[in-house]
């Protein structure tokens, strides 16, 4: 990154946070580029023909993240890309774990230090300067997977925003994921990176003259409970209270991020009258992150996490105490996830991740929406969950499968 690119960024992020362009922004809402996402014939006959099948998917159904840090942070850009390769050219599939070069792009976005400016505050916030549209683990919006010791491969922190290169708002674009052998493409897939900085701020708190929104959070935190952060902006509120998104440890005596949020906020927006009140600060309204097979079936937000209130409770670990597969399903012979062990990190079938097959948390497929399920039309013709055998097994396997774990 040369100087003068650099210096650009700078002075168009100086100049978004002045006139206040974070706070309203004018991109353009129409449907995304990605929900027109279409599956033709050769493209899946290119996929099925490959001699590896990737299967891609993101460690959360969603990223969210601050659109301005000039006064407060929540979240950084920060996603997580993950893809399980399996070698389907023998008699046994098997899974690819080293001897390839997994590369990550994100057709259509290719830059986000002109979208946000996140890296004029990245020194001030998480103690790193950042060169612009370098993520916070050196990642930036191409490059290369590496490895993971749970079967996969994984780029993390990819500094993406819900903006792409032609100014429209898409929190569910397809990122191109290619495996590449002795120089040539042996496998690809394209799979969602889930962005959204849709938080709805302003049904609480209000701005006006010399007031912005942050400033208005800002002085009534200070007011109710003694701090003065209006004076030591930009602020990261995972700095006093813990977090297990950020791996932050907070100040002794201090609830976490998700229980001071979610305590202090419960009589207020449960108040509002809206239909769905997780959507007031999870995004959100538009963006819908909640848009799996479940929510086709009457399943919703509170239906698995509880209330506001439930989700406060200090015994409650954030992030890490969630709702589990078998806590709802039950069928003879069959099994979920492992024990002790996220749907997000869980191993099922031949040590093939439950996201690999079933899509991402929020996003269980099919999905409502057309980028998430792009990747299983790819593969088996049409949406939902890959049930095909034939997808990894060039020989149809004899015996019955019941989606156990111990099937090995």
């Amino acid at each position: 990154m040369n100087k003068i690119r650099i210096m650009k960024v700078l002075l168009v992020a100086i100049f978004l946070t002045m006139t206040g362009w974070f706070a309203n922004s004018t991109f353009r809402q129409t449907e995304s580029t990605v929900q027109a996402a279409q599956i033709t014939p050769n493209v899946q006959a290119e996929l099925l023909n490959d001699q590896m099948l990737v299967l891609g998917y993101n460690e959360l159904g969603m990223h969210c993240m601050n659109e301005d840090f000039s006064e407060m942070a929540i979240l950084p850009p920060f996603n997580t890309l993950r893809a399980q390769i399996i070698d389907r050219s023998g008699e046994e599939p098997k899974i690819v774990k080293s001897g390839v070069t997994v590369k990550y792009s994100i057709p259509g976005n290719t830059h986000s230090a002109d979208k946000t400016n996140f890296w004029l505050f990245s020194k001030s916030l998480f103690g790193v300067d950042l060169l612009p549209d370098f993520g916070l683990t050196g990642n930036t919006l191409a490059g290369t997977m590496v490895a993971r010791t749970q079967n996969d491969w994984e780029a993390t922190g990819i500094p993406i925003t819900q903006v792409n290169d032609q100014g429209i708002n898409d929190p569910y674009q397809l990122a191109h994921i290619t495996v590449v052998r002795n120089g040539q493409t042996v496998g690809q897939t394209r799979a969602v990176v889930p962005v959204s900085w849709e938080i709805s701020c302003n049904l609480c708190h209000t701005s006006g003259p010399g007031k912005s929104i942050a400033t208005d959070i800002l002085r009534k935190h200070d007011r109710l409970h003694g701090t003065k952060l209006e004076q030591q902006k930009p602020v990261l509120c995972a700095s006093c209270h813990s977090d297990n998104a950020l791996g932050t440890a907070g100040s002794p005596g201090l609830p976490s991020l998700s229980r001071a949020m979610h305590n202090s906020h419960s009589g207020r927006v449960e108040g509002i009258g809206l239909s769905n009140s997780c959507y007031a600060c999870h995004p959100g309204f538009r963006s819908q992150c909640q848009r799996d097979i479940h929510s086709t079936k009457g399943v919703t937000c509170t239906t698995c996490h509880g209330s506001m209130l439930a989700v406060a409770n200090p015994n409650r670990r954030p992030w890490l105490d969630e709702p589990r597969c078998d806590s709802c399903h039950r069928r003879q012979g069959f099994e979920f996830e492992q024990p002790g062990t996220l749907y997000k990190e869980s191993l099922g079938h031949k040590n093939v991740h439950c996201t690999a097959c079933h899509g991402a948390p929020h996003a269980i497929t099919p999905t409502i929406t057309t980028a998430d399920n792009v990747q299983a039309i790819a593969a088996q013709g049409y949406p939902g969950k890959i049930n095909q055998c034939a997808v990894c097994h060039r020989t149809p396997p004899d015996e019955p499968f019941f989606h156990r774990r111990s099937d090995d």
